[in-house]
């Protein structure tokens, strides 16, 4: 007995035109981040941080500063981690090592 398929042949397949609204796009900046998960989700909050003044024989501190919160699914999270991995290939391949050592310089 043959195995029917839901899939329908490559020349029935129709070409499908993305869309993408803008109208209420965001731009912030992020210079830190922190990652928590659940059994079903990622969860990304992006902010950036601040050094704070402090008084002499104060500790020092830094500020950090929640902005935005991403929370995607494992596959999303594996195909975004994909693409940024590519992207960062290229960037490396055309400009050299990107240092993760905070304060280093290239």
């Amino acid at each position: 007995m043959a195995e029917e398929s839901n899939t329908p042949p490559p020349e029935q397949q129709q070409n499908v035109q993305l869309v993408v609204d803008d109208r209420e796009l965001r731009t912030c900046y992020s210079n830190g981040y922190f990652i928590n998960q659940t059994a079903e989700e990622v969860v990304i909050d992006f902010g950036f941080n601040l050094p704070r003044p402090s008084q002499p024989g104060q500790q020092p501190q830094v500020l950090f500063k929640l902005t935005d919160r991403i929370i995607l699914s494992y596959p999303n999270a594996k195909r975004l981690v994909g693409s940024l991995l590519q992207l960062i290939k290229r960037y490396e391949q055309q400009f050299g090592e990107i240092p993760t050592q905070p304060g280093a310089r290239r």
